[in-house]
Order: structure tokens, then sequence, then C-alpha cells
């Protein structure tokens, strides 16, 4: 195919999955076009999602460390003051380079782009609204589903973008909030209740599940909330948000917290951070007979990301979990692999997740609590952030290093990190895990010192109980 309207793929959404998936498609020989329905590329990462928040995670923690951990090293600084308006300029400033970049990228691999609302007219046609209305049927032999998730809404707190918000509004806040209420403690709450808290918020964190984090390690929960709370963030677990009313100009948000009694907190905002869910209103699905599961909303798929309709595929968050922008572009990969005839795969059990909070926390496999319900035996090896020296002399010595290895074979089966630049060390494991390696490969890798790399070393020698600087196990 090849002409203006006949392509071999088309993909809805150019997300991270979407766009991955059209520029992967290209590259294997595919005349291909992407849909958008947003006026830029990238997707919800890119613009409202990991790119922004991550920016202002920057900025946030960089005010933090002068105003309060400068003079630990030394340094005398004057007076420090917030310039909002910079900050979010900057943020903004990134997020356009970026969804331009994508745009070139289509460009120069020749992705046809179509901006507009794209409906599955049948398994071969995808309707393109566009200017206003004018439609344009675009035909093709295999079509891709990748139009994300938006945020999940909860009833007791209806939206409405001026006191109760969600994570986009909360990106884009024209002044710091005296009290802000942020309901859900999963990451994209705890980066923005730390993002604002660090900017000088008083924020408090409502989570329905007996720790921040659900699914991840306990013992990582608990030191992350233990760290936040000294940074000036209230969590409270068990506890679930029952209305919130407007009063003297602000919110009051009944929360029913363990005892079963309510306790009332004023916000100035509300952040609902309660999860997503896949974004697959306006598809068209329904018509043509692409199965979607009505509990979650999810498109199931086959191991080759098919569907139960021939010749359409769905990849990424549209899916289901875990709803991670590198997931999905591992799956646009192989979707555009598998299109084009080839053997394209994606190991779920080596893929990362990683919370940007500060510590940061990342995890890549089983927990301990997935083992046990496996029956599988394992052994632990744990190594603390304060015995390394890289961590002391920059005056980030929270948190530790867990290595999970299978009892009778040494295979790494999990890696849980809490500390600074764990967004980075955990590549390494990951890179173990994928090659099915143990944690002796680790172990007698040498790391270069003084590094923080070194701690994730020492678990993978503590995991034998030879760990070189800690004390070493009684018994």
């Amino acid at each position: 195919m090849g002409t203006d309207t006949e392509y071999d793929v088309v993909v809805i959404g150019a997300g991270p999955g979407g766009y991955v998936a059209a520029l992967r498609a290209s590259q294997l020989g595919l005349h291909t076009a992407v849909v958008e329905k947003c006026n830029t590329f990238g997707g919800t990462c890119l613009n409202v999602g990991c790119i922004p928040s991550k920016a202002l995670l920057e900025s946030s923690h960089r005010y933090a460390e002068i105003r309060q951990g400068a003079g630990r090293h030394g340094i005398v600084v004057g007076d420090v003051r917030l310039d909002l308006a910079v900050m979010m300029g900057r943020k903004d400033k990134i997020v356009n380079t970026l969804t331009a970049g994508v745009a070139a990228l289509l460009k120069a691999n020749q992705v046809r782009t179509f901006q507009g609302g794209g409906t599955l007219h049948s398994p071969g046609e995808v309707a393109v609204e566009v200017d206003g209305g004018t439609v344009e049927v675009l035909r093709s032999q295999h079509t891709v589903i990748a139009t994300g998730s938006i945020p999940a809404s909860l009833d007791s707190l209806p939206l409405d973008h001026e006191l109760i918000v969600d994570s986009t509004d909360a990106l884009s806040f024209e002044a710091v909030p005296q009290k802000l209420v942020v309901v859900g403690g999963g990451a994209v709450g705890l980066e923005l209740a730390s993002v604002w808290a660090r900017l000088g918020a008083t924020v408090t964190v409502v989570e329905l599940m007996d720790q921040l984090l659900p699914g991840f390690d306990k013992q990582i929960s608990r030191l992350l909330e233990r760290v936040l709370s000294k940074q000036g963030v209230k969590v409270l677990t068990s506890s679930s948000v029952e209305s919130c009313e407007r009063a003297n100009g602000r919110g009051q948000v009944k929360v029913k917290i363990p005892d079963n009694s309510t306790v009332e907190l004023a916000a100035d905002k509300v952040l609902v951070a309660a999860g997503r869910r896949p974004n697959t209103s306006g598809l068209g699905l329904e018509q043509i007979g692409v199965a979607t599961d009505v509990k979650s909303g999810r498109v199931p798929v086959g191991e080759r990301f098919m569907t139960n309709i021939a010749g359409i595929y769905a990849i990424g968050d549209v899916i289901g979990d875990p709803m991670l922008a590198h997931k999905a572009e591992a799956e646009g990969i192989a979707v555009a692999e598998i299109i084009a005839g080839k053997p394209g795969q994606v190991n779920y059990d080596a893929i990362a997740g990683v919370v940007y909070t500060w510590p940061e926390v990342a995890v890549v496999g089983k927990t301990e609590d997935q083992l046990l319900k496996a029956q599988i035996e394992y052994d632990t090896g744990v190594f603390h952030f304060r015995a390394n020296g890289r961590a002391m002399a920059a005056d980030n010595s929270d948190g530790f290093v867990k290595i999970l290895a299978e009892k009778s074979t040494d295979r790494v089966m999990g890696v849980h990190m809490i500390g600074p630049g764990v967004s980075e060390l955990i590549a390494e494991v990951v890179a173990v895990v994928e090659f099915g390696g143990s944690a002796e490969d680790i172990a007698r890798t040498v790391h270069a010192h003084p590094t923080l790399s070194e701690v994730v070393q020492e678990a993978a020698l503590a995991v034998g109980n030879r760990s070189i600087h800690s004390v070493p196990k009684k018994g």
C-alpha cells in the first residue's frame, strides 16, 4: 500500500506506545500513519505526565535543597525565594521541545500524521475527524490502538478543576496552595505531593490501603512514609475520603480513618490521584465488536497483542497494568515487529517501576509477598545507603537495596530499592533479570568506587551472607 488513504499500519494514539510503534513500523518498511486527537504528539507522558512532573520534581528538589540542605555543606545562602512562573515556564519549554522532537521524528521517518479523533468504522477502516467535522477514512491491513489512559474519578470527589483537581491540573497551579489534600498514595499522588510540599504547601496524603505504594515491598513503603513525614507530608493510610464541601472559600474534606471516626481537613486544593483507567471512549470498539473488559475497561489481547478481531491490535495503558510509558514503548516495538513478520516480544518480568520522590523508589520483579504466595523459596540480601561512602558524601543516605534470589538457583527474582538515584541504578539489575542472571553475577561484577552502585553489589553479596561492609548475620 502507498496512497494517502491506504496504509499497511494505522496507529491510533501518538503517546509513547503509539508513536514508537509507528516509528518502528516505518523502519521495517511498512507504510504507516498515526492519528492523534491532541494538538501535540507524545501523549500523557510528554504533555501532562512523566516529563512535566519530573521537571517540577527536579526544580522543587533544588529549591528545597538550597533552602534546607546548603548549610550542612558549609554553604551560606541569603534570601531564597520562589518564582513559580519561571519554574512553570521551564517545565513548559521542556515539554514543547520534546513534543516537537516527536513530530520531527515522525516526519523524518515518513510516518503520515493526522491530527483528529480516530474511530474504527470496520476492522480495516479508521475515520479521522479533522477541522471541526471533516471526515477522512484511512484504510489499513493492520490497526493498532494506543490511546493510553486517563485519570480515574471518584464519585465522592467530582472534579471541578478548581478546588477538586486531577494530576493534569496539579502540574499548572498558578500559586502554591497553602493546604493540599492528595487522595491516593500511589506514584502520581506521592510525586505531586512532594513537589508542592517542597514549595511550601502543607500536604496530607489519604490512601485507602494500609500502605503507601500498594503492591510494593512493605519495608520500602514504611521507610518512604517515615521520610516523607520528615519532609512535612502527613500520611493517612487505611483511610478514605467521604466528601468535600466548600466553606469560607476552601474545601472541607471529611476523611474516615482506621478507628472509623472522621476527621476534617481544610484544603485549598484537593488532588484526586486514585489511579488511571484505559481510554477507549469514542473509538467505536463496540460497533465493530472489539471486546473490552467491563470492570476495568481494558482491551484484552493475546500474546501477539491482537484483539478478538483479526487485524486490530492494542498496546500500552489501554490493555492494562502496568501503566508505564516504557512498557508501552516496548509493546510498540514488539507489535510493529510482529506485524512485519518478526518475533517481537516483551519480557514483563523485566519491567522496572520507578517513583520519583526523594528518596526515589525503583523495583523490578517479584516482591516477598508474591514469592511466598507462589511458594518459591528465596534468599534475601539487603544493604543500606548509610554504609556507602558516596551516599554519605552527598548527604543522601536514606534507603537500601534488597535483592531476592531463588534459593535453589540463585536466580534474581526481584530487586527493591529506595534511595538516591535508584531510578538509574535499577537498570543494572533489570539487565540481569532479562538475561536470567543470578545474585552471584552481580556480586562478582566489579563496581567502581566510590559510587552508589556499590550498594547493589553489596546487597548481592549479602544474599550469600558475605557482604564486605556490613556486620554479618548471626547464626
